[in-house]
């Protein structure tokens, strides 16, 4: 499956809010703290793999909360996540190839939600170096220009 359009994506689902810079770094420094039990859970190939479904699921939390954050420097709030990959798919088409790694890991992530379907370790040992490049790509991105607190 392929994003949301982007044009239904600004017409239905984007709004436009008051930039909220604590808000902004609340979502930084909550990302670390996400990273940092990623860390301790995955700490071993053994614990890697039977948490892997808890891995990606917060590996996706940390993408999702800063796209919201990124959206939100510019005055934007997505009434839905398909909306979040889109904005950022389309405002920076450089990242097409992080784009698609992150609404794969979006479905991965709603199969485990909304039909109990686990993820595969071998997904997470894949495409792990990618949701990490992604999140050092999104936090860059929410950094310039905005004056952060942490």
């Amino acid at each position: 499956m392929k994003p949301m359009n982007y044009e239904i994506c600004k017409k239905h689902y984007l709004k436009k809010v008051q930039i909220d810079n604590d808000k902004i770094n609340s979502i930084l420094v909550m990302h670390k703290d996400r990273i940092n039990f990623i860390e301790q859970i995955s700490n071993t190939k053994i614990n890697k793999k039977r948490f892997c479904s808890i891995i990606c699921e917060n590996y996706y939390e940390i993408i999702k909360e800063l796209l919201i954050a990124l959206l939100l420097k510019k005055g934007l709030k997505s009434k839905n996540h398909e909306c979040l990959i889109s904005y950022f798919k389309y405002n920076f088409p450089e990242y097409e190839q992080e784009s698609i790694i992150l609404h794969q890991l979006k479905d991965k992530r709603n199969l485990l939600h909304y039909e109990a379907k686990q993820i595969d370790s071998d997904y997470l040992i894949r495409n792990e170096l990618e949701f990490i490049k992604i999140i050092k790509i999104v936090t860059s991105l929410i950094k310039k220009n905005i004056e952060i607190k942490y």
